[in-house]
Order: C-alpha cells, then sequence, then structure tokens
C-alpha cells in the first residue's frame, strides 16, 4: 500500500511539474507545406508526432502481419497437396502388393504429382504397367523416373527395367538395361544378382565363371550358396560342347582342386570325353580319378569305353577286384570286358557273380543276350523276363483284362 502511494505521489509530482512547465514557456512549433500551415506549441507537437509514430508502427506491424498470412496459407496448402500425395501413395503401394495393378497405377501416378521424391512412384507405376502388358506406358514411367534427376534415379532405372526383361524371361535385354549400372556394380549388388541370373538363363557359364570373384568380393551371396554356385557353374562347363579333348582338358583343370575331387564333377568330365569320342583320354581320367577314391559310376562307364587295349582294361579291373571283391558294378565291368574280349565263359561267370550280388535289369538283360547267343534260350527268356519285371516296378497302376476262362 505504501509502495503504491509513493508511486502514485511521484507521477502526480512530475504531472504539476510539467503543467508548470507547459506554462512558463508552451514553446512553438509550425509547419509548412505549399500551401498549407500548421502552428501549434512545442508540446502539442510533440504529442501528435508520438501519435504519428504509434500510428506507422502498427501499421507497418499490420502489413507484415498480412503478407505472413499469405505464406502460411500457401504452405497450408502445399502440406495439405504433400499430405494427399502421399496417402495416395500409400495406397497405390497398398494396390500394388495385392495385384490390383491398374488402381495402383492409378493411386502411384497421382501421388507422385505432390511428392518430393516421386521416383518410388514412377518405378512402381512401371512394374504395374509391365503386369498390365502396357509396354509404351512403362517406358512413360521409367522416363519420368529417369527425369528426376541424379546417378542413383538412372541406375534404379536401369535395375527396374533390368529385373523386368528378366522376370519376362528376355535375359539378353535385361544385360543390356544394366549397361549404365555394370560400371557401379560394387555398389549395387542387385547388379550383380540380374547379371548372375541372366547368364545362367543364357547359358553362358563362362561368363558367369567370370565373375564370380565379384560375387565373392562384395559377398553378394552367403558362402555356402556360393560353393552351391561354383559347383553348378563347373558341372555346366564340362557338360558345354567342346572343341576337342584339350578344350575339355584346359577346362577341367581350372576347376578348383577341391572340386576335381568331387564325384558328379568327374563323371560330366568322363562323359563329356567319351561324348566327344576319345575314348583313351576318358580311360586315363577314370583311373586316375579311382586311384584317389573309389566310385562305381566310373567304374561302369569304365567298362562301356571302346579303346583298342580292351586286354589290358581287362587285367587293371581285375586287379581293382582284390580290393573291391563284393561290388556289383565292378563285376558286371568286367564281364562287358571280357565279352569284348571273347571270353565267353569268363564274361558268364562275371555276369552271374554281379547277379548274385545285385539284381539289376541291366545284369539280367546282359545275361540274357549272352545265354541266348550261347544256345541257352530257355535259360535266357528267364533272365529277360525277370529283368522286364523290374522295369515293370515303375509302371502305374491300371486295370487289365481278366483271364479268359475255358468252357468245355
Amino acid at each position: 500500500m505504501r509502495k503504491l502511494f509513493a508511486i502514485s505521489l511521484v507521477f502526480l509530482l512530475l504531472g504539476v511539474g510539467a503543467v508548470a512547465l507547459i506554462e512558463t514557456d508552451p514553446g512553438y512549433v509550425l509547419l509548412s507545406y505549399g500551401n498549407w500551415t500548421l502552428e501549434t506549441s512545442l508540446w502539442v507537437g510533440l504529442l501528435l508526432l508520438l501519435l504519428f509514430v504509434l500510428v506507422l508502427y502498427w501499421l507497418v506491424r499490420l502489413i507484415l502481419r498480412l503478407l505472413s498470412g499469405q505464406r502460411n496459407l500457401a504452405a497450408w496448402f502445399g502440406g495439405r497437396k504433400a499430405r494427399q500425395a502421399r496417402r495416395l501413395s500409400d495406397k497405390g503401394l497398398q494396390s500394388y502388393l495385392q495385384g490390383d495393378w491398374a488402381a495402383a497405377r492409378r493411386q502411384l501416378e497421382r501421388g507422385a504429382r505432390n511428392s518430393e521424391s516421386p521416383l518410388l512412384n514412377h518405378l512402381l507405376a512401371a512394374r504395374a504397367s509391365e503386369q498390365l502388358g502396357e509396354e509404351e506406358r512403362l517406358h512413360e514411367f521409367l522416363s519420368a523416373a529417369r527425369s528426376t534427376g541424379g546417378d542413383d534415379s538412372a541406375v534404379a532405372v536401369e535395375l527396374t527395367l533390368a529385373d523386368i526383361r528378366l522376370r519376362g524371361g528376355d535375359f539378353q535385354a535385361a544385360l543390356s538395361a544394366l549397361d549404365e549400372s555394370q560400371g557401379q556394380g560394387a555398389k549395387h549388388p542387385n547388379v550383380l544378382r540380374i547379371q548372375r541370373r541372366a547368364y545362367e538363363g543364357l547359358g553362358e557359364w563362362e561368363n558367369l565363371l567370370a565373375m564370380l570373384p565379384e560375387l565373392k568380393k562384395h559377398k553378394v551371396y552367403g558362402q555356402q550358396e556360393l560353393e552351391q554356385l561354383e559347383r553348378e557353374i563347373h558341372a555346366h562347363r564340362m557338360q558345354a560342347p567342346a572343341d576337342g579333348a584339350n578344350d575339355l582338358l584346359q577346362r577341367w583343370q581350372s576347376v578348383p582342386a577341391h572340386l576335381r575331387r568331387e564325384s558328379a564333377l568327374r563323371e560330366a568330365y568322363v562323359d563329356r570325353l567319351a561324348a566327344l569320342g576319345d575314348d583313351e583320354a576318358a580311360e586315363k581320367a577314370i583311373v586316375k580319378s579311382l586311384k584317389h577314391s573309389w566310385n562305381t559310376e566310373l567304374v561302369r562307364r569304365y567298362g562301356l569305353l571302346q579303346t583298342p587295349d580292351t586286354g589290358k582294361r581287362l587285367a587293371r579291373g581285375e586287379g581293382w577286384l582284390s580290393e573291391h571283391p563284393d561290388d556289383a558294378e565292378l563285376l558286371l565291368c568286367l564281364g562287358r570286358l571280357c565279352a569284348r574280349e571273347k571270353l565267353w565263359g569268363k564274361a558268364r561267370e562275371y555276369f552271374e557273380a554281379s547277379y548274385r550280388i545285385e539284381r539289376s535289369a541291366i545284369t539280367c538283360a546282359e545275361l540274357g543276350r549272352l545265354l541266348s547267343a550261347l544256345g541257352e534260350p530257355k535259360v535266357a527268356a528267364a533272365y529277360y523276363r525277370e529283368g522286364l519285371g523290374m522295369t515293370a516296378e515303375n509302371l502305374p497302376d491300371l486295370p487289365m483284362p481278366e483271364l479268359a476262362v475255358s468252357h468245355g
């Protein structure tokens, strides 16, 4: 209360002093502009000046607020369009995932108009057009995606087109679409993935072998998958046509040592040598392989080769028999080699020994034709029937006619 009283007293004294000062000397102010003049006391002039400054201040403030309101209004409208673009893009993505390609493309296209980053919209719309079979619209959307600018958008467009061509089975077009992206393969593992699938589709195993180090370097696949891929590449290389035994030998020597020990690759190599008509090279490959590990499939192939030194092969095979006396495939092989040497008695013994260990349709067939030629048709027929019965086991179940009943 005292503080309020003291303040009031101070203002009262200042007012009294101001009134006394004005009455003592009111001052004089003259303003002249053209034919207009304004005369007033100094104190009234100061009051008018203060009022003018206040009015000017509020006027400037009002103008700034109006301008700020326009910007806020424009920002509000812009934000509204951006929110609508996001909603349309989200709906388009949902429609795309549901497989509604027409709706997805329409929503994605509309969402791209006011989107800050329309690249994804254009790419998904292009994929939707591909599903609809509309090639022209596909390229329109890819062109729109490319126009968003930047190296990343160009790579994304090329990868999208390459993937579309790959899924369509046009492997060469998929590789062609990667031309602009291949220089950045280290940054984009998908380039390497698409290349791998395209080369597989085209059967270009040498190209796939050449890119194998890149796949390993950039860890595009896990270790186990890479090992399986490497195994498949070399298997196909062994099965692919070759320009003679020397070409095939170079391929074989390019196979890593740990893979050359695998049965499937060794068998493929021998089969290709035999297909080239180089049975002598095939024989050497089989003998060398069997020294490291026994393989009944290679033994079977050994008996099918046609070389001038059958007697030598027979002697080598009989040497293997001491270590593998119960190998039915080896006994069958020896029977065939004896037949080539016209050793009919030994051939029969080996075939029968193989039959006792493992009854197979092939062994029965060999016994049947040998015994038929030796003048034992009844025994031969029995073997033929048994062998035929073995193959009949794989026949589907079908209804058979009932046995005819004779009436006397």
